[in-house]
């Protein structure tokens, strides 16, 4: 058997990886860079018990475990660790001052005030999500699966039946049995082929810092309200490596058709440089090593897509994991892959997922090249 995986993002090396791992041949085509969009550009953040109460919670706790099965593998160095996580407030403007704070973080601003603890490191942990992702791929590429530089332009059937046998990438055809769309809001262009529901992409804004050991092993989540009075929702992730990741400022802003293409929205990045210098004296603009953005997956009904594509045979899905695609994709690579060699996936149900609960996009819509569900 031999399965397309159109998407180099972490969803797709994931799959890549469970797959070969069955001894299925696996091969990622992708057109801009293997981790280059939200998986190269995530925050990196694990949580066991987040999602509980919610139809992603099954696939959170599986996942996190096998976050930790992989780490202890040895796989590759992305930065696994266990960590604390905290929830406080900030404040931009400077008559204010705040309450001292119920845990003390010698790494943060005074400014700053840390009021509860969310997780502990039996529930809360982090990746780096490009190395992450780039493990994945070489791990998969170590038992047969193979990395295929390439845009995907179309799905190829067979005459007279609704059948993938391929797809087109760059004018010529790459011949498979199975076809997986693990494209990330980019998976909106597949409805043009294949009779999906609409995905999104929702824009974020983050800088990554050379902090050295000042910053401890601990993940903060802010409310900040800024200068002019608009609240932002600041994430702070020290990782093992020296740097320090930070995000906040989301938009809807249209999703470019390359993914090379994506820049940050004008003044985002100076209103978060902004944020970050009143978080803590070690996030200086003199320190920040990345300026960047990307447009997490987003569905209309905040669930992922992730099982066979209705009336297509041999067409699979795989996107729409919103914040929690870095968390997620352990256990929706392990579910595709016995999805597709077993007929059903074993470790998590993937019925509240499946594409079929939305109606197809229809493909004329695709030209208004949507920031929101269409």
């Amino acid at each position: 058997m031999r399965v397309l995986i159109c998407g180099g993002g972490v969803i797709g090396a994931a799959t890549a990886y469970f797959l070969a791992c069955r001894g299925v041949e696996a091969i990622v085509i992708e057109r801009a860079g293997l981790g280059c969009a939200a998986s190269g550009k995530a925050g990196g953040f694990l949580a066991r018990d987040w999602c509980d109460g919610t139809p992603l919670a099954p696939l959170a706790q599986r996942s996190f475990v096998l976050h930790a099965e992989l780490a202890q593998q040895r796989l590759g160095d992305w930065g696994y660790r266990r960590l604390d996580t905290y929830g406080g407030l900030a404040d931009g403007r400077r008559h204010v001052r705040l309450h001292d704070p119920h845990y003390e973080l010698g790494w943060l601003s005074p400014r700053v005030r840390v009021e509860r603890r969310l997780g502990s490191p039996e529930t809360t942990a982090q990746v780096h999500p490009a190395a992450f992702t780039a493990a994945l791929m070489r791990a998969a590429e170590a038992r047969g699966g193979r990395l295929h530089a390439g845009r995907v332009t179309g799905i190829v059937r067979r005459l007279g039946s609704e059948r993938v046998t391929g797809v087109a990438v760059d004018g010529a055809t790459i011949e498979g049995d199975v076809v997986v769309i693990a494209m990330g809001p980019w998976s909106l262009l597949a409805a043009a082929w294949l009779p999906l529901p609409a995905v999104f992409g929702l824009k974020g804004h983050s800088l990554v810092f050379d902090t050295g050991a000042e910053m401890a092993a601990d993940a903060v989540f802010l409310e900040y309200r800024e200068m002019g009075g608009t609240m932002q929702q600041p994430e702070v992730f020290p990782r093992p490596d020296g740097t320090t990741y930070v995000c906040a400022i989301s938009s809807e802003r249209p999703l470019p058709l390359d993914p090379a293409a994506v820049m940050p929205d004008p003044g985002a990045i100076e209103r978060l440089e902004a944020i970050c210098a009143g978080l803590s004296p070690a996030l200086t603009p003199a320190r920040i090593r990345a300026r960047q953005a990307c447009y997490r997956p987003i569905t209309a009904d905040g669930l992922p897509l992730i099982g066979r594509v209705p009336g297509v045979a041999g067409a699979y899905v795989a996107t729409g994991h919103s914040v929690w695609g870095i968390l997620n994709a352990p256990a929706t690579g392990e579910a595709m892959a016995e999805l597709i060699t077993e007929g059903a996936a074993r470790q998590v149900d993937l019925a509240p997922f499946d594409p079929g609960r939305m109606r197809p996009l229809d493909p004329a819509r695709l030209r208004q090249a949507p920031a929101r569900p269409l």
